[in-house]
């Protein structure tokens, strides 16, 4: 069976009622940056969609880090959008691997677990998506001191 996963997510805007189409963002040139350094000797990090604060209204969110060591126990993932019949968010190391990476740390896979990881809303718009949101990341992940941000959108 072939999902019509554009088509859906048309349908969902529509249903919310969205009167233009989303515009999906065509990127031509993929930007890679190959690690400076080996694994074994980076910061990682997190980057998610699963909302961290849920009493926060949506069009009010904006990108946010968030220590660590204040990670909840659930994420709220109600509003975001993906197939609920089939798959569910009730195993938070399905799609925030916090203790993964920190037993990778203890292996010496990794070299270090940042101290904040990264939430980002689901934007409509692409422009606050490029303009606002990335950047305070890209700030954030800096001023961390991260090599590798590890990107989890639901």
């Amino acid at each position: 069976m072939k999902i019509q996963y554009i088509k859906r997510t048309r349908d969902y805007y529509r249903a919310q009622g969205f009167e233009q189409d989303y515009t999906w963002a065509e990127n031509t040139a993929t930007p890679f940056q190959p690690l400076l350094k080996p694994l074994a000797d980076c910061v990682v990090t997190l980057v998610t969609t699963a909302v961290t604060e849920p009493e926060l209204p949506k069009p009010s969110r904006t990108a946010k880090r968030y220590r660590f060591d204040d990670t909840p126990a659930a994420f709220d993932t109600s509003e975001l959008s993906w197939d609920k019949t089939t798959t569910h968010t009730r195993d938070r190391g399905s799609y925030f691997p916090m203790e993964i990476l920190k037993d990778m740390v203890d292996q010496g896979t990794i070299g270090a677990l940042a101290d904040h990881y990264h939430f980002v809303p689901t934007e409509y718009s692409q422009a606050n998506t490029l303009n606002k949101d990335a950047p305070a990341i890209v700030k954030a992940c800096i001023q961390d001191e991260v090599d590798v941000a590890i990107l989890i959108p639901l």
